[in-house]
């Protein structure tokens, strides 16, 4: 495996690739290495001929009073697991060399960033799809996976990359569980025991939704009842727990179509997201990966 802190230094290393014609795919990720980003690694490996992942602590994506001192920076286990799983590139980057002082561009997706996580964390998903945007740009990849686990994320990053006609597919990856169902988050390291043992009623309660759906449940107002009281009966401060449309996040009434199940609370003082995608088809409901290759032109 070969490692480049600079966007030049990185470009050089990929084009031995591109004159050969080999295909690239780009794991973007913050570090601090588990088994859901493996799964990502793996499937890029699988898809293309070059792996490159990114590890970078986006400082423009963490408010104040987030946790953008304290998120894990284990380099040296992250590099063992890359070097395991035959990783080829590695981009890591200091924060000067993706941004400077005299930066003035932004970029939102109207809409979609204003709700479920973006309502209580304003900002956040400019400072997520400036880097991807910038990620893109100096990588240049054929595809790009991420995961299902940042729902909300991977929709927002498919439509920017869709709207903006970057030539890359946006592959998603099912979210990786633990073996009591919790999301894989490299937050979870922040949990005491207490508090793990109660995080799976985020779980539980997406669990609980989804057997109503399955039951002929077609209004979202009770399940966004039994997920928060589930929620809160697990002891989480609720910061949400919705059933919105899975391809434009808005708010449902009655279900159809793609949907999402979707929850974010704090617990023992961390906060946790997870979610569930359906497709419903008359009484068929069949979960599913939010990946909409229909968006873009250069999928067509």
């Amino acid at each position: 495996m070969k490692t480049s802190s600079s966007p030049a230094g990185i470009r050089r290393l990929l084009e031995e690739y591109r004159r050969a014609g080999r295909s690239i795919g780009l794991v973007p990720t913050m570090g601090a290495l588990h088994a859901g980003h493996e799964s990502l690694i793996r499937m890029a490996r699988e898809r293309t001929a070059c792996t490159v992942v990114s590890i970078f602590v986006n400082p423009r994506q963490f408010g104040a009073g987030e946790d953008f001192e304290r998120y894990p920076r284990p380099l040296e286990r992250d590099e063992a697991i890359l070097e395991r799983l035959g990783c080829d590139l590695l981009f890591l980057p200091p924060p000067q060399a993706l941004y400077s002082a005299s930066d003035s561009t932004s970029i939102t997706v109207a809409g979609l960033a204003e709700r479920l996580c973006g309502a209580s964390r304003p900002g956040h998903f400019a400072g997520v799809l400036l880097v991807v945007a910038k990620l893109l740009n100096i990588i240049r990849p054929d595809a790009a996976f991420l995961g299902q686990k940042d729902a909300q994320q991977a929709v927002l990053i498919q439509r920017m990359a869709a709207d903006l006609d970057f030539p890359v597919r946006i592959a998603i990856g099912p979210t990786v569980r633990e073996e009591d169902g919790l999301a894989l988050s490299s937050r979870n390291s922040y949990l005491g025991t207490d508090a793990r043992g109660r995080a799976t009623g985020m779980r539980h309660g997406l669990l609980a939704a989804l057997e109503a759906v399955r039951g002929g449940e077609r209004a979202a107002g009770p399940l966004r009842r039994l997920m928060r009281g589930r929620m809160e009966a697990a002891g989480f401060a609720v910061d949400y727990a919705d059933v919105v449309d899975g391809r434009t996040l808005e708010p449902l009434e009655r279900l159809g179509g793609v949907v999402l199940l979707a929850a974010a609370g704090v617990i023992g003082g961390t906060r946790l997201i997870d979610n569930i995608a359906l497709r419903l088809e008359g009484a068929a409901v069949e979960e599913m990966l939010l990946e909409f290759p229909e968006w873009s032109r250069y999928e067509r």
